[in-house]
C-alpha cells in the first residue's frame, strides 16, 4: 500500500465511490458547483455519501458559498471535510470553520512563487491546504481543468500542517510529481476520467498503482 494519501474528486454515482473505496483512496470529493460537469445535486449526492464506507472521507467542493448555500449542506449531507475552492479570504475561511464546526480545505491556485505566499495566511485558518494549478483567466472552472503547474516550485518548501498536491495529475506523471514535491497527499480528477467527468475505474487503479509503486 502507498504511504501517499490519495483524493478522488468529482465522484458521480456508486460506481465511482466504490471504486475510489476499492483501490484506496483517503477521500472522496463530490462538488457542489453548477458550472462544473461534475456538480450535483444534494439529493444525487446523499446516497453517495451514505455508502461511502469507513476510511474514504467525504469532502464537499463548494466555491464562495454563502451562509444558506452551508447551512443546506451540511444540514442534509454527512460532510466530513469543507473543500473551499473559490476566492474566499483568510477571514472568510475562518467564518466558515466556525459556523460549520467541519475541518477546512483550501485550495489555493499556484502560478509562480508569488501565489505561494498566501499559504501561510491560510494554514492559520484551514486545516489543509491543497495546492492547485491556477486556472486561466477564461475559465469557468476554478480547478479540474487538467492544468499543473511547475512542481519545482515546491521544492524544499516544508508547512507545518498538512497540504495536497493537485492539477494535472495522471497515473503517468504522479509518481514523478510525488518524487520532487515529497508530497504525501496528491489529488486527481480529470486525470482519472475517459471523458469530461466520467470516471474510468481502469485509470482510477492505475493511478492508485502508480503511487504504490512510486
Amino acid at each position: 500500500m502507498s504511504s501517499v494519501q490519495f483524493k478522488f474528486c468529482g465522484l458521480r454515482n456508486l460506481q465511482d465511490v466504490d471504486a475510489a473505496a476499492r483501490v484506496g483512496a483517503s477521500y472522496g470529493g463530490f462538488v457542489f458547483f453548477e458550472k462544473s460537469p461534475r456538480h450535483l445535486s444534494i439529493e444525487q449526492a446523499r446516497p453517495l455519501m451514505l455508502a461511502a464506507p469507513l476510511g474514504l472521507a467525504k469532502v464537499a467542493l463548494v466555491v464562495d458559498p454563502t451562509d444558506n448555500d452551508l447551512a443546506h449542506l451540511t444540514s442534509q449531507l454527512p460532510i466530513d471535510i469543507l473543500q473551499l475552492h473559490g476566492h474566499e479570504s483568510p477571514s472568510r475561511v475562518a467564518q466558515i470553520r466556525t459556523r460549520t464546526g467541519l475541518p477546512i480545505m483550501k485550495a489555493i491556485g499556484i502560478s509562480d512563487a508569488e501565489d505561494l505566499k498566501q499559504i501561510s495566511d491560510y494554514f492559520l485558518v484551514s486545516d489543509q491546504i491543497l495546492i492547485d494549478a491556477k486556472p486561466p483567466k477564461s475559465a469557468d472552472l476554478p480547478g479540474g481543468n487538467g492544468l499543473s503547474f511547475d512542481w519545482r516550485l515546491l521544492v524544499g518548501r516544508h508547512w507545518l500542517k498538512p497540504w495536497i498536491l493537485a492539477g494535472g495529475l495522471t497515473a503517468e506523471n504522479v509518481a514523478q510529481a510525488v518524487a520532487l514535491t515529497k508530497a504525501k497527499q496528491v489529488d486527481v480528477s480529470s486525470g482519472i476520467e475517459s471523458s469530461v467527468g466520467l470516471k474510468d475505474p481502469t485509470q482510477m487503479q492505475a493511478f492508485a498503482a502508480a503511487l504504490t509503486t512510486s
